[in-house]
This record gives C-alpha cells, sequence and structure tokens, in this order.
C-alpha cells in the first residue's frame, strides 16, 4: 500500500514538475513578446512600425492567456490528494488497465516516466469522467476495448 501511495506522490511531482517548468517558459516568451513590443522602432513606414507592434501585443496576450492556463492547471493540482488508495477512479487516482497506466491530476497526455507509458488525464477529460464512472474489472473505450485492472 505504501509504494502504490510513493508511486501517485511521484506521479503528482511530475505534473506539477511540467507545469511549473510550462509556466517558466511560457512567462519567458510573454517577456520576449513584450520586449519586442518595445524595441520596435518608429520608421518612415508608420504603419509597419504600428503592425509589429500590434502583432507583438497578441503575442504577448496569447501567451497571458496560456500562463493562467498553466497556473490554474498547477493550482487544481495542487487541490488533489494522492495518499489515499481508492477503490475507483477519481482525481487523484491510478488506474492500471489492459492496455495502459493512467494518472487523474492534470491533463498532460501521454508521458514516459520510470521506463513506462502513462496517460496524464484532467479530472475534466471525457476519458477521465469516463473512467470515474468505472471500478475494477469494467470495460471501457480507449483505442477499442479496455479494462479496468486496479484502481488506487
Amino acid at each position: 500500500m505504501e509504494e502504490k501511495i510513493a508511486h501517485k506522490i511521484r506521479l503528482k511531482q511530475y505534473c506539477e514538475n511540467i507545469l511549473s517548468d510550462r509556466i517558466a517558459t511560457t512567462k519567458q516568451a510573454m517577456d520576449n513578446a513584450q520586449a519586442a513590443a518595445n524595441e520596435e522602432g518608429k520608421s518612415s513606414a508608420g504603419d509597419k512600425y504600428e503592425t509589429t507592434r500590434a502583432m507583438s501585443h497578441l503575442e504577448k496576450d496569447m501567451y497571458a492567456r496560456q500562463l493562467l492556463a498553466h497556473q490554474q492547471d498547477l493550482q487544481a493540482l495542487h487541490a488533489i490528494q494522492v495518499n489515499a488508495i481508492y477503490q475507483s477512479p477519481g482525481p487523484g487516482a491510478f488506474i492500471q488497465s489492459t492496455k495502459a497506466g493512467f494518472f487523474i491530476g492534470a491533463g498532460l497526455g501521454k508521458q514516459e516516466m520510470d521506463g513506462k507509458t502513462i496517460i496524464f488525464l484532467s479530472p475534466a477529460s471525457p476519458l477521465a469522467q469516463q473512467l470515474m464512472q468505472k471500478k475494477p474489472g469494467d470495460a471501457f473505450d480507449f483505442k477499442g476495448k479496455d479494462k479496468i485492472l486496479e484502481v488506487y
């Protein structure tokens, strides 16, 4: 039981590390876009100057939205408890099926961890919602028919 909880703690930490990296990368990209907008010098072609500044501001706004989404994902992940063994899939649960391992915590998709492929799902994702209505032994649709072997 302790090794299952330790496994889930490592999965959650893995998610936190990826989301933190994404936050740092997005902040840097946002700062670069702002710097590009600030550095654009006024030229004799005023329209080019205005267009370039507008494009830089749009890029900065796009990164700001991404940053907010990453921060919200990290905040939601922090609220998820992994220190318990679950009987059915839910946030903080690890699900082993015949085809894959799933962790319901953050929507990172397919990742390699400790030499194994884990599919990291957001609790709001359609697949996670489907899994949350199942229990060990139940079948579900994932690349064809799949079956839950274990939940913890």
